[in-house]
């Protein structure tokens, strides 16, 4: 159990099999909480965002943003764990670990004795989180799971874009994200059981089966209704004003979901009869009528900047609509700490954007950098996996370590 003033996970060790995003994102949030990461990655290349494109910290032949990204706080170990040599090593790293996540297709660390049912004979407190795009049986499970297909195939494409257009992917790779956030609930719950139960177990979790629960009160609505509900881009189907809206310098996002909001709405834009007019008296008569009232809003809105009409609406659900440079530049991100300079071992400096968890008594530590490719492996194999050096350098002859 953690003590006061430590991350909350600390002394619980995580193997990380994990690549891309919603692994590495749990594993990542694991090690802000104060677990100990310990990745596994190919030595040929390592994991692959490593090589993804775009921005580069470093420069051309540095690390991709991608990587930097879902990575710090974690011990790199380069291992090629499919020579018996280095299942070996990751038995002795197995043996103390606490939880092993993976996002290998189904059935592939099988052929390794990597999978659960062999893995939980010998380690029987070890949890084991498998992440994969539909599941670990049925028809479906041999495909591979990439975010925005499974967007469309779960529905949420269909209620996200314009009314009168196609059906639009989220840019955040939306799907991948929650279940990395999932995963570290599953885990967290799976911990908090074994104080009970002594006993590890097998955690499946779906990037299929996340969207599905991400489609919330939308699923619902037509599940209930029996209606699909419709797009409305920026704006909303049966609430207005609820979308955005022109300033003198761009647009401001106003979500203005009740009758009370509407009334202060009006007042603070210096027109509280709308709120009496017999167009807007109601949610219903705002939706029938909402050309009518977006034009008076504009009018209103463009005599002053997004930034001042953020000022005037601080009490009310608004706010601009800003550029990515707005949104980083803004002082309140600074002033949540949420961005953070790590010096990374092999291109130096680099921004990344930092935890959001915020614990009074037991803090999360974010300040570690993402590792360089085998940065840890010799440390770990040594002080964990109890390898003397010439044993650790008898694996790097034959390139089971890098």
């Amino acid at each position: 159990m953690a003590k006061s003033g430590r991350p909350p996970l600390s002394g619980i060790r995580v193997i990380d099999f994990s690549r891309v995003i919603a692994g590495p994102l749990c594993t990542q949030i694991l090690a802000d909480m104060g677990a100990e990461i310990i990745k596994i990655e190919n030595p040929d290349g390592g994991d692959d965002t490593r090589k993804g494109a775009g921005p580069r910290a470093g420069g051309e032949k540095g690390e991709s943003h991608f990587f930097m990204t879902y990575n710090r706080g974690k011990k790199s170990v380069a291992l090629d764990f499919t020579t018996p040599d280095g299942q070996a090593v990751l038995h002795k790293l197995l043996a103390s670990a606490d939880v092993m996540v993976e996002n290998f297709r189904p059935g592939v660390l099988r052929k390794y004795g990597l999978d659960y049912a062999s893995i939980h004979r010998k380690y029987p407190r070890l949890i084991y989180l498998s992440i994969s795009a539909y599941g670990q049986t049925g028809p479906l499970s041999d495909r591979p799971g990439y975010d925005p297909v499974l967007q469309a195939e779960s529905g949420m494409m269909s209620v996200n874009g314009e009314a009168d257009g196609e059906g639009l992917r989220h840019a955040i790779a939306i799907v991948d994200t929650m279940t990395g956030i999932h995963s570290v609930a599953a885990i967290n719950a799976a911990l908090f059981a074994r104080t009970d139960t002594g006993k590890g177990q097998y955690i499946d979790l779906a990037l299929y089966d996340t969207a599905l629960a991400c489609l919330g009160n939308l699923g619902a609505y037509y599940l209930i209704g029996g209606e699909q509900p419709r797009r409305a881009g920026n704006g909303h189907f049966a609430s207005v004003p609820n979308s955005s809206f022109d300033t003198k310098n761009g647009k401001i996002y106003m979500a203005v979901a009740n009758q009370k909001l509407f009334i202060d709405t009006c007042k603070a834009m210096g027109h509280p009869e709308w709120a009496e007019d017999p167009r807007f008296a109601t949610i219903a008569q705002r939706v029938a009528n909402k050309p009518v009232l977006t034009k008076l809003m504009e009018d209103v809105l463009r005599t002053d900047t997004k930034e001042n009409w953020a000022q005037k609406f601080r009490h009310l659900p608004a706010g601009p609509i800003r550029t990515m440079q707005e949104a980083l530049d803004e002082p309140e991100v600074k002033r949540r700490g949420m961005l953070k300079t790590y010096k990374q071992s092999r291109v130096g400096e680099v921004p990344i954007i930092g935890s959001n968890y915020r614990f009074s008594d037991t803090p999360v530590d974010d300040t570690r950098p993402p590792p360089s490719l085998g940065e840890h492996t010799d440390w770990v194999l040594r002080e964990i996996g109890g390898l003397k050096a010439a044993e650790v350098a008898a694996l790097r002859e034959k390139k089971v370590i890098g």
